[in-house]
Protein backbone atom coordinates (compact mmCIF):
# COMPACT_ATOMS: atom_id res chain seq x y z
CA UNK A 1 0.00 0.00 0.00
CA UNK A 2 1.54 3.40 -0.86
CA UNK A 3 2.60 5.46 1.47
CA UNK A 4 0.25 8.38 1.33
CA UNK A 5 -2.59 6.30 2.75
CA UNK A 6 -0.40 5.87 5.83
CA UNK A 7 0.81 9.49 6.31
CA UNK A 8 -2.73 10.96 5.42
CA UNK A 9 -4.39 8.61 8.59
CA UNK A 10 -1.46 9.78 10.62
CA UNK A 11 -2.18 13.39 9.88
CA UNK A 12 -6.05 12.75 10.09
CA UNK A 13 -5.95 10.89 13.76
CA UNK A 14 -3.32 14.55 14.64
CA UNK A 15 -6.17 16.50 13.78
CA UNK A 16 -8.61 14.40 15.43
CA UNK A 17 -7.59 13.39 18.07
CA UNK A 18 -4.09 15.19 18.93
CA UNK A 19 -0.55 14.39 18.61
CA UNK A 20 -0.32 12.26 21.84
CA UNK A 21 -2.78 9.67 20.27
CA UNK A 22 -0.70 9.51 17.09
CA UNK A 23 2.34 9.13 19.66
CA UNK A 24 0.83 6.36 21.42
CA UNK A 25 -0.65 4.37 18.19
CA UNK A 26 2.83 4.42 16.67
CA UNK A 27 4.66 3.17 19.62
CA UNK A 28 1.69 0.42 21.02
CA UNK A 29 1.24 -0.82 17.96
CA UNK A 30 3.10 -3.99 15.83
CA UNK A 31 4.45 -2.23 12.99
CA UNK A 32 7.17 -3.98 10.57
CA UNK A 33 7.83 -0.54 9.42
CA UNK A 34 8.53 1.47 12.97
CA UNK A 35 5.86 3.67 12.16
CA UNK A 36 8.19 5.98 9.78
CA UNK A 37 6.35 6.53 6.64
CA UNK A 38 6.87 8.73 3.67
CA UNK A 39 4.43 9.42 0.83
CA UNK A 40 6.11 7.99 -1.99
CA UNK A 41 6.58 4.70 0.35
CA UNK A 42 5.51 1.00 0.33
CA UNK A 43 4.24 -0.40 3.20
CA UNK A 44 2.26 -3.68 3.74
CA UNK A 45 -1.54 -3.04 4.46
CA UNK A 46 -1.46 -5.18 7.71
CA UNK A 47 0.12 -2.07 8.89
CA UNK A 48 -2.90 0.15 7.93
CA UNK A 49 -5.11 -2.33 9.01
CA UNK A 50 -3.06 -2.59 13.00
CA UNK A 51 -3.25 1.66 13.10
CA UNK A 52 -7.02 1.57 12.61
CA UNK A 53 -7.65 -0.89 14.76
CA UNK A 54 -5.22 0.25 17.63
CA UNK A 55 -7.22 3.63 17.17
CA UNK A 56 -10.60 1.53 17.58
CA UNK A 57 -10.21 0.34 20.20
CA UNK A 58 -8.39 3.46 22.00
CA UNK A 59 -11.22 6.13 20.75
CA UNK A 60 -14.30 2.94 21.17
CA UNK A 61 -15.24 4.05 17.66
CA UNK A 62 -16.50 1.60 15.60
CA UNK A 63 -14.30 0.29 12.68
CA UNK A 64 -15.96 1.26 9.65
CA UNK A 65 -17.03 4.83 10.99
CA UNK A 66 -13.17 5.42 11.20
CA UNK A 67 -12.60 4.38 8.07
CA UNK A 68 -15.58 6.09 6.25
CA UNK A 69 -14.37 9.20 7.81
CA UNK A 70 -10.38 8.33 6.60
CA UNK A 71 -12.36 8.13 2.98
CA UNK A 72 -13.41 11.91 3.70
CA UNK A 73 -10.33 12.84 4.63
CA UNK A 74 -8.67 11.39 1.85
CA UNK A 75 -10.72 12.55 -0.50
CA UNK A 76 -10.08 15.94 0.53
CA UNK A 77 -5.94 15.62 0.35
CA UNK A 78 -6.69 14.05 -3.23
CA UNK A 79 -8.66 17.30 -3.94
CA UNK A 80 -5.92 19.84 -3.04
CA UNK A 81 -3.03 17.56 -4.35
CA UNK A 82 -4.47 16.14 -7.81
CA UNK A 83 -6.69 19.05 -9.26
CA UNK A 84 -5.82 17.96 -11.96
CA UNK A 85 -8.44 15.20 -11.88
CA UNK A 86 -11.49 17.22 -10.94
CA UNK A 87 -10.83 20.07 -13.85
CA UNK A 88 -13.45 20.13 -16.30
CA UNK A 89 -15.51 17.34 -14.73
CA UNK A 90 -18.92 18.62 -14.50
CA UNK A 91 -20.23 16.46 -11.92
CA UNK A 92 -19.98 13.11 -9.79
CA UNK A 93 -21.02 10.81 -11.68
CA UNK A 94 -18.67 11.42 -14.61
CA UNK A 95 -16.03 11.95 -11.94
CA UNK A 96 -16.42 8.61 -10.48
CA UNK A 97 -16.55 6.95 -13.80
CA UNK A 98 -12.82 8.75 -14.24
CA UNK A 99 -11.33 6.46 -11.51
CA UNK A 100 -10.76 3.60 -12.94
CA UNK A 101 -10.34 4.67 -16.67
CA UNK A 102 -8.38 7.67 -15.91
CA UNK A 103 -7.31 8.69 -12.35
CA UNK A 104 -5.79 5.12 -11.27
CA UNK A 105 -4.02 4.71 -15.04
CA UNK A 106 -2.31 8.21 -14.07
CA UNK A 107 -1.48 6.55 -10.31
CA UNK A 108 0.33 3.33 -11.66
CA UNK A 109 2.05 5.56 -14.04
CA UNK A 110 3.68 7.36 -11.52
CA UNK A 111 3.60 4.36 -8.92
CA UNK A 112 3.74 0.81 -10.94
CA UNK A 113 3.97 -1.26 -7.88
CA UNK A 114 0.93 1.00 -6.67
CA UNK A 115 -1.79 -2.45 -5.37
CA UNK A 116 -5.46 -0.55 -6.32
CA UNK A 117 -8.88 -1.37 -5.86
CA UNK A 118 -10.84 -1.99 -8.38
CA UNK A 119 -14.12 0.16 -9.34
CA UNK A 120 -16.44 -1.33 -12.16
CA UNK A 121 -19.12 1.45 -13.27
CA UNK A 122 -22.38 1.40 -14.63
CA UNK A 123 -24.60 3.90 -15.29
CA UNK A 124 -28.14 2.41 -14.66
CA UNK A 125 -29.98 5.81 -15.33
CA UNK A 126 -29.83 9.17 -15.65
CA UNK A 127 -29.81 9.56 -12.07
CA UNK A 128 -28.20 6.65 -11.05
CA UNK A 129 -24.82 4.86 -10.93
CA UNK A 130 -23.43 1.58 -10.17
CA UNK A 131 -20.06 1.25 -8.79
CA UNK A 132 -18.63 -2.29 -7.97
CA UNK A 133 -15.04 -1.97 -5.87
CA UNK A 134 -13.02 -4.62 -5.39
CA UNK A 135 -10.09 -5.41 -3.28
CA UNK A 136 -8.27 -8.04 -1.50
CA UNK A 137 -8.02 -5.33 1.84
CA UNK A 138 -11.61 -5.15 2.33
CA UNK A 139 -12.22 -1.29 2.33
CA UNK A 140 -15.67 -0.92 1.17
CA UNK A 141 -15.91 1.40 4.31
CA UNK A 142 -13.44 3.99 3.09
CA UNK A 143 -14.80 3.97 -0.54
CA UNK A 144 -17.95 4.22 0.73
CA UNK A 145 -16.18 7.58 2.49
CA UNK A 146 -14.51 8.68 -1.18
CA UNK A 147 -17.49 8.48 -2.70
CA UNK A 148 -19.58 10.48 -0.36
CA UNK A 149 -16.94 13.38 -0.55
CA UNK A 150 -16.83 13.24 -4.26
CA UNK A 151 -21.07 13.85 -3.88
CA UNK A 152 -20.38 16.95 -1.75
CA UNK A 153 -17.34 17.97 -3.98
CA UNK A 154 -19.88 18.50 -6.94
CA UNK A 155 -22.28 19.74 -4.51
CA UNK A 156 -24.84 16.61 -5.36
CA UNK A 157 -27.38 15.33 -3.04
CA UNK A 158 -27.54 11.43 -3.48
CA UNK A 159 -28.67 8.08 -1.00
CA UNK A 160 -25.41 5.40 -1.47
CA UNK A 161 -26.82 2.15 -1.28
CA UNK A 162 -24.50 -0.59 -0.28
CA UNK A 163 -24.77 -4.57 -0.23
CA UNK A 164 -21.37 -6.75 -0.10
CA UNK A 165 -20.93 -9.51 -2.65
CA UNK A 166 -18.48 -11.43 -1.45
CA UNK A 167 -17.43 -12.71 1.90
CA UNK A 168 -15.55 -10.37 3.79
CA UNK A 169 -16.48 -7.42 1.96
CA UNK A 170 -13.66 -7.94 -0.66
CA UNK A 171 -16.40 -7.13 -3.36
CA UNK A 172 -18.87 -4.28 -2.41
CA UNK A 173 -21.86 -2.87 -4.76
CA UNK A 174 -23.00 0.93 -4.20
CA UNK A 175 -25.96 1.95 -6.25
CA UNK A 176 -25.43 6.05 -5.89
CA UNK A 177 -28.76 7.78 -6.77
CA UNK A 178 -28.89 11.40 -7.22
CA UNK A 179 -32.27 12.81 -5.41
Amino acid sequence: MKGIVFTEFIEMVEQKFGYEMVDELLTETDLPSGGAYTSIGTYSHHEIVSLVVGLSQKTNLPLPSLLYTFGQHLFQTFEKGYGQFFEGVPNAFTFLESIERYIHVEVKKLYPDAELPRFQTKRLDENSLEMIYQSERSMGDLAHGLIASSLEHFNEKAEIYRESLAEGGKIERFVITRI
